[in-house]
């Protein structure tokens, strides 16, 4: 089971400080995941400018020029972020037993484990 989904709050826990440009700190929602390069894309997060080349669209109108993207960053760089305290944390699984319909089945679920200076 995974321990970052697509929708998680995630926290960057590496890399510079917002006062020298970078994105330690910041939250932000998980957009996607690239699971063969170990990558997320976070919504607000690693900002790049991209550059399109002019061309025509079917319908003739000109398209291209420079837009900003978030750019993928590695899974180990964000932490998923306790919905309690607001502060990341680490991610476990317990067996929980479901009834649905009157069958009786065996889930594993992710929870919260302690966050912050409880650890």
């Amino acid at each position: 089971m995974a321990k970052i989904k697509k929708g998680d709050l995630v926290q960057v826990i590496t890399g510079a400080k917002p006062e020298r440009g970078g994105d330690r700190g910041k939250q932000g929602k998980v957009l996607e995941i690239l699971v063969e390069q170990n990558r997320v894309i976070v919504e607000g997060v690693n900002y790049v400018t991209k550059h399109n080349r002019v061309g025509q669209s079917q319908r003739g109108t000109k398209t291209g020029g420079i837009e900003t993207m978030e750019a993928p960053i590695h899974i180990s760089n964000v932490a998923v972020v306790d919905p309690s305290t607001k502060k990341p944390t680490r991610v476990g699984h317990r067996v929980e037993d479901q009834t649905k319909d009157g069958v009786k089945r065996t889930v594993r679920v992710r929870y919260a484990k302690k966050s912050g200076k409880d650890l």
